[in-house]
């Protein structure tokens, strides 16, 4: 544990990743002291401002100040991804240790079931299950919840799988340990590694899956503000006020962008191989 501590501090793209998605954190949670207006305040006589000494970045369509829904729009964002990721790994962790460990039909009708739901483009099922269910806040995050079970429970599946051939497995098994208690105590901790790799992908995922929603209108109704309304929005007079679309692009780029590289280094750091080369 001392020695993977000590390969994260060491690693530039984790600590500086790291470091840029805590930034993000603390935006989303002290929103409310953050936004110099309110977000929701409409003022037609500002409709589509440019960026000036009181609204930094400008106003969007409704007049309302940009920089204020854009530090909201954070807090919407990472919530709906940090939920939804929650939802999707304890459902799919779950689903995978049981595949695994127990196998036989218990691993057919598991598997298969999350072959289903991968066999569907991502952007493509969720546009159907939204469109069915109606586009609510709830509804987004239960989407985007069930297409990231499969991929935790998939991965937790072949961890287990190779994990439960271990000796102190089988040792447990000889003196009469519960599944339970086999499944929690000795094979979960073993497989945290790509675990906590998978979190940090899915969670950029998610944002990417969520902003494209609420592009599409499928997304976080409004006057939420979701950084994808706010492209969608601004993309009709990009021509003419192009920063009402690059702000909240270069939000997603930099969140999206950090989880993955956050993702990747985590990576680099569990697997020795990738560290040695």
């Amino acid at each position: 544990m001392n020695s993977t501590r000590r390969q994260i501090l060491r690693s530039p793209p984790v600590l500086i990743s790291g470091s840029i998605i805590l930034v993000l954190v603390l935006v989303a949670i002290f929103a409310d002291q953050l936004m110099p207006y309110d977000p929701y305040k409409m003022n037609p006589r500002s409709a589509y401002g440019m960026p000036s000494g009181d609204f930094l970045l400008g106003n969007d369509d409704f007049g309302r100040d940009v920089l204020s829904r854009l530090i909201l729009g954070s807090r919407i964002s990472l919530g709906v991804s940090l939920v939804s990721v929650t939802v999707a790994l304890s459902v799919g962790v779950l689903l995978g240790l049981l595949a695994g460990y127990y196998g036989g039909w218990t691993d057919t009708i598991i598997m298969r079931a999350m072959d289903v739901i991968l066999s569907f483009p991502t952007i493509v099922l969720a546009i159907s299950v939204i469109a069915f269910l109606g586009n609510s806040l709830l509804n987004v995050i239960w989407v985007i919840a069930l297409l990231n079970v499969p991929r935790f429970a998939r991965l937790v599946y072949t961890s287990t799988l190779s994990t439960k051939q271990n000796q102190y497995v089988e040792a447990a098994q000889s003196i009469g340990t519960s599944d339970a208690r086999i499944l929690l105590r000795a094979i979960l901790p073993n497989i945290m590694a790509p675990i906590f790799v998978q979190i940090a992908l899915s969670l950029g995922a998610a944002i990417i899956v969520e902003s494209g929603l609420s592009f599409l209108g499928l997304g976080v109704p409004p006057p939420e503000p979701s950084w994808g309304t706010m492209v969608a929005t601004a993309r009709k007079i990009m021509g003419r006020q192009p920063n009402m679309v690059i702000w909240p692009s270069l939000a997603l780029a930099i969140t999206v962008l950090s989880f993955n590289i956050l993702g990747n280094g985590l990576r680099d750091v569990f697997d020795p191989r990738l560290r040695q080369r």
